[in-house]
């Protein structure tokens, strides 16, 4: 499975410490285990099967895709916890 990150969650990334991006990555990485590890829920009002993942204050708004054979996990949105979903 590839991960692929958009240019808001890089940016988001780029603003943190060392130690936070760390963390926030060992995240998703574990979403590429089968199964899936972490706090994960479906985000309601959306078509296109957004979930999002809970990692501390800290929210990851991703979907997965395929493209072909290969699936795809695209992180959306990184962000704290009251701002991500406005």
């Amino acid at each position: 499975m590839k991960v692929r990150y958009s240019r808001n969650a890089l940016k988001f990334l780029s603003k943190l410490d060392a130690k936070s991006v760390e963390r926030i990555r060992a995240a998703i990485a574990g979403l590429t285990e089968k199964p899936p590890r972490g706090d994960i829920k479906l985000m309601q009002g959306y078509s296109d099967d957004r979930m999002r993942l809970r990692v501390g204050g800290w929210r990851v708004v991703y979907r997965l895709e395929r493209d072909g054979r290969v699936e795809i996990l695209l992180v959306m949105e990184i962000g704290n916890r009251g701002d991500i979903y406005k």
